[in-house]
């Protein structure tokens, strides 16, 4: 069997390469812990070595993590603690090495890789997008077990430490020399040439020391026990605050990482492993690890075996908020995009949307002020069809009006270049019906982007009857170039969100007008997960576009569709939600506050209903809607379903998606009708 690692000496410097055999990706296994373990007792037992790197010869991969088959395969917390304590023994001696160490980053350096990175003395990375440096286990419903939860925060300080690996999000090769976690940035071409430079100028082990923290805030926040008591406190807050408590990694986490922070590494080390083990058998760590392979799927699915084309320029129809929306997701991966809409009025009001995304990156410090500017300077408006005729992707996001859209397409199918796609934002109609004015109805598809474009990952791709092999291939490369998740789907009305999705909300309604309060039914969905109640979604996206939507797909489907008969009323008074302030609830700003006033269209005198039965009922709509979906052939699988309802709706993925959960919680043998 190939190793998946290689010992090199030259010239009194060992070079310990990773090669995973066969993979595109480095992965700390346990195969390659106890090859690494070897590799070190060589070097216990070497005479005149000066020191070590640790590289990859994979391209823009240091080593993306653990053996994630591995981690699901524990079963019990004392297997979960053993693995780590086997694990951190051996990153144990590499610390100890006499001779100063090295790793060199060219790429994703993740969960496990950075851990061992984090145990050698010194650390460079390349330059560039491909690197990614963190500790992502929480996403996984576990905690780092290499010793990531002492050794991060002895290097960047407590409040980083806490930051980096509560929310498991990574940080990129720029902010990791910024916070110290690195030592420097290296071209990827001079990497190893320049670590082993500098090995040759710094030839002892690194020195112990604290961290080199800035300000006094800092410094009373790492440094004094009141300081942590407040960080610990305030960073617990703001974990429950996102995760609703849902998510024990985060606060485990948490712990682990304050108790560390002032004890010796042995102490250390066999309280992360204990906790390691507690977590890694939980249900939510199982859910969350086959969410994982979901993703990993997804992002590999070709859905159909064709060739694609190469899309550069893009074109907007209609500048909404959608409109707009759609316009920066393409300009942020470097597109030049044309957008139109009847007036430099309306034309305005996309531009700003897209603004407001890149103004808020730079914010965020997401984006420098100079790369906003730039993508932003992609967009270009029109109120004709003038830049269109030599576009590769023409996307329609106008009203939602069969009449209109036919007639658009019918417009597109003449100015447009005849190898262009023509693709419709709708939400729920007819994209064959949309294409009979379009000769060529080969490139005629749907593109459904979520609201806001820029944070939901899913787009469905609708396929209708006449949509080439070409065009499908296409769009889905394209959408996973734009950093989407697209999910091919039948051209059916409300395709798959939202036809799943409207009963879920209408049914809502029906208990609303049975009595109970919306506040209360919000509630139980938040604690059920939900990343927002029905009612507060309802006015996210407008109870204008809801009504419409659900009255097509009543129209459709008959009596099991039936509206919810307080959404005409909301639509009646013109309370169309956060758009207008006034919805479900009165908005200001980011506030928002019941609106009481909507008690006044309610019929019911209260209902006995239990918390259980309201769940229920609510869930079962979306499950048996799900079901019929699969018999239909609207999607090609279950697995389909949980992807696109937890990437398009924001069901919770800590219970795997829709139909998963309904097999964990003994429904799938039932009907729900």
């Amino acid at each position: 069997m190939d190793k998946a690692l290689n010992l090199r000496i030259e010239g009194g410097f060992a070079l310990i390469e990773f090669d995973q055999p066969e993979s595109k990706a480095n992965i700390l296994s346990a195969r390659s812990l106890l090859e690494l373990d070897g590799i070190i007792a060589r070097l216990e037992q070497e005479k005149g070595l000066k020191g070590a790197c640790i590289l990859s010869k994979k391209t823009d991969i240091f080593i993306a993590g653990a053996d994630i088959k591995e981690i699901e395969g524990i079963t019990s917390p004392s297997e979960g603690q053993a693995k780590a304590l086997a694990g951190q023994k051996i990153l144990n001696r590499l610390e100890k090495l006499p001779i100063p160490t090295i790793a060199l980053i060219n790429g994703a350096c993740l969960g496990g890789g950075l851990e061992l990175a984090l145990a050698c003395d010194y650390r460079f990375a390349c330059f560039g997008d491909k690197v990614k440096i963190g500790l992502p286990e929480v996403k996984l419903g576990i905690i780092p077990g290499f010793g990531g939860t002492k050794r991060l925060s002895r290097l960047v300080g407590l409040r980083k430490g806490i930051e980096l690996i509560s929310s498991g999000e990574p940080v990129s090769s720029n902010e990791a020399l910024k916070i110290r976690l690195v030592d420097g940035l290296r071209s990827q071409s001079m990497l190893l040439q320049e670590g082993l430079e500098f090995l040759r100028k710094n030839s002892g082990k690194r020195k112990a020391c604290k961290p080199k923290l800035k300000g006094f805030l800092n410094i009373f926040l790492d440094r004094t026990p009141l300081g942590r008591a407040i960080l610990k406190r305030q960073a617990e807050k703001f974990i429950l605050k996102n995760t609703k408590g849902h998510y024990p990694a985060p606060l485990k986490a948490l712990e682990v990482i304050v108790k560390n922070y002032t004890c010796g590494l042995s102490a250390a080390l066999e309280r992360e492993a204990a906790v390691f083990g507690e977590l890694v058998i939980t249900p939510v760590s199982k859910n969350l690890i086959s969410v994982f392979y979901l993703i990993e799927k997804y992002k590999k699915a070709k859905w159909v075996d064709a060739g694609h084309s190469k899309i550069r320029k893009c074109a907007v129809l209609g500048a909404g908020v959608m409109g707009g929306g759609i316009a920066q997701a393409f300009s942020a991966y470097g597109h030049m995009v044309r957008m139109k809409d009847l007036n430099y009025s309306a034309l305005g009001k996309g531009l700003k949307q897209a603004k407001e995304v890149y103004s808020y990156a730079v914010k965020k410090r997401k984006l420098k002020s100079a790369q906003a500017i730039f993508r932003m300077g992609l967009i270009s408006a029109t109120a004709d069809y003038s830049g269109f005729s030599n576009a590769d992707l023409i996307v329609e996001a106008v009203v939602e009006d069969m009449q209109v859209k036919k007639n658009v397409f019918r417009q597109l199918g003449e100015i447009a270049d005849s190898r262009a796609i023509l693709a419709s934002n709708t939400s729920c109609l007819s994209i064959a019906q949309m294409s009979e004015g379009v000769k060529d109805k080969g490139r005629v598809i749907g593109m459904h982007f979520f609201n806001p474009v820029h944070r939901m990952p899913l787009i469905e791709i609708i396929r209708a009857p006449e949509t080439s092999d070409e065009t499908v291939a296409t769009l889905v490369e394209f959408s996973k170039s734009i950093g989407k998740f697209p999910i091919v789907v039948k051209d059916s009305c409300g395709f798959l969100v939202n036809r799943i999705l409207i009963p879920y909300l209408n049914e809502a309604g029906f208990l609303l007008g049975e009595g109970i309060s919306f506040e209360r039914i919000d509630k139980l969905m938040l604690n059920f997960g939900m990343p927002m109640g029905p009612f507060a979604l309802i006015d996210e996206i407008g109870i204008d576009v809801g009504y419409k939507v659900a009255l097509l797909l009543e129209e459709h489907f008959g009596e099991r569709m039936k509206t919810a008969p307080i959404l005409k009323r909301l639509y009646e008074q013109k309370w169309f939600g956060k758009k207008t302030g006034k919805g479900f609830y009165i908005h200001k700003g980011k506030d928002k506050k019941p609106n009481q006033e909507v008690y006044k269209f309610n019929t019911g005198r209260g209902s006995a209903l239990s918390d259980e039965d309201i769940l229920k009922r609510m869930l079962y709509r979306m499950i048996n809607e799900a079901a019929m979906c699969l018999e239909e052939k609207v999607c090609n699988e279950p697995s389909d379903v949980d992807f696109a309802m937890m990437m398009g709706t924001g069901f919770p993925p800590f219970r795997a998606g829709l139909l998963r959960y309904a097999d964990s919680a003994g429904l799938g043998k039932e009907r729900f009708y």
